[in-house]
């Protein structure tokens, strides 16, 4: 049985315009052609697809476009298999796609994706929800509960796109297209002949059909579309291997049901658990902590007390050369409706953001299903600790798997 996400087969990546506010960079180059780790932007989102089982590409080029024909070719050194359509670098995103379409470079649907935008994406989910949803196009938008950029939408519940403002001045605005747009190429029958924008002409009228969904997302977007980006971006890729764990029951002994640690005396390490935080930082993990602390709601400590319990608990690494790097944790009661309280993913993406994480990257240790939920909606790859599992074992799986990955 083919799976939803295997029957798109093409991505087409918008690559063709001038850059401007990337100058003095663009003078000579392409934006997307700006280096990260010393390999352009555009090579990471190109990886990025051929993760998905996309292995056709169509990049649709305007400015410089030798520069970028020249570097990755045929994509065959990635294992993929790439086509250009090039235009004049005045041409609008509508105008790229429709000379596209004429030249039969174009898929009945396809993966729409903006050359200046990475984020780790839930591809599976953007692909059940556009066939669920029956939608003729559906992309990612960027939650933005964070004020990282301006909003343009306005979406329900069920995902439907209520208003798309390409302006940015509607009222109630919440969200931000980010593109990874499944798109049924049919839409294009709404575009001109004229050099128009194709979010502009298209998208309000998708809105009008109730045609047009969203799946959001918390993980912050990546961008090389402004010099105010690129020290975020720069972060972003920056190599880094990072373990979350939980507390109680993950690290130390967890306290009887409805009880918490309420001293650091209360503090007992699991057996071979400081061994196992050592190892992970001698391999070069970063380590954080992400809790829930309902005790603190309910009064049974304090959030002083609660640092005192931490110092105690680094103090303990400290004999073995060992240390937590970071300490997320939630104070709320069960019942607060909060979003950083497990199973809910909030601290995984408060952490994302303030570290600059990739959370597909990441991985997640507790000894529980919520721990296991928080950790997988954020997109992280989960391990579940128990007694005949602890975590110096899940610890020495994963560097196994580190090796073998290399």
């Amino acid at each position: 049985m083919l799976n939803l996400e295997e029957k798109i087969e093409q991505a087409v990546i918008l690559a063709g315009g001038y850059g401007t506010r990337l100058k003095p960079f663009t003078d000579t180059n392409p934006k997307p052609m700006y280096p990260f780790e010393d390999r352009p932007f555009l090579e990471y989102l190109i990886e990025q697809v051929k993760s998905f089982g996309i292995e056709n590409i169509l990049l649709l080029l305007g400015y410089l476009p030798e520069k970028i024909m020249d570097y990755f070719g045929d994509g065959s050194k990635w294992g993929v298999h790439i086509k250009y359509a090039v235009t004049p670098a005045e041409y609008e995103t509508g105008l790229r796609l429709k000379k596209a379409e004429t030249e039969g470079l174009l898929a009945d649907e396809f993966l729409f994706m903006y050359c200046d935008n990475y984020c780790p994406i839930d591809y599976r989910r953007l692909c059940r929800e556009y066939y669920a949803y029956e939608a003729l196009i559906q992309f990612t938008a960027y939650h933005n509960l964070d004020g990282y950029t301006k909003n343009n939408l306005r979406i329900a519940e069920s995902g439907l796109v209520e208003v798309y403002d390409k302006k940015r001045v509607e009222p109630n605005l919440q969200g931000v297209d980010i593109g990874y747009a499944i798109v049924n190429r049919k839409v294009l029958e709404l575009m001109p002949e004229e050099n128009e924008n194709f979010e502009k002409i298209v998208y309000p009228q998708l809105v009008a059909q109730q045609k047009m969904f969203a799946t959001v997302t918390e993980h912050r977007y990546y961008s090389v579309g402004s010099w105010e980006r690129i020290e975020l971006t720069k972060a972003f890729f920056a190599p880094k291997k990072v373990i979350f764990l939980d507390r109680d029951g993950t690290m130390n002994v967890r306290p009887p049901q409805a009880c918490y640690i309420e001293r650091p005396e209360d503090f007992v390490w699991l057996p071979e658990a400081r061994q196992a935080i050592k190892e992970l930082k001698d391999n070069g993990y970063q380590i954080v902590l992400i809790s829930n602390q309902p005790g603190i709601a309910r009064g049974r400590l304090t959030e002083e007390t609660l640092a005192q319990i931490h110092a105690k608990m680094q103090q303990d690494l400290a004999e073995v050369g060992a240390s937590i790097d970071y300490i997320y944790y939630c104070p709320h009661d069960w019942d607060e409706g909060c979003r950083c309280r497990k199973p809910k993913p909030g601290m995984f993406y408060q952490a994302q953001k303030e570290l600059s994480l990739d959370l597909t990257k990441c991985w997640m240790l507790g000894d529980d299903e919520r721990d296991m939920h928080a950790g997988g909606d954020a997109g992280c790859r989960c391990m579940y600790i128990t007694e005949q599992h602890p975590l110096i074992e899940a610890v020495h799986t994963i560097l196994k798997l580190d090796e073998v990955e290399k």
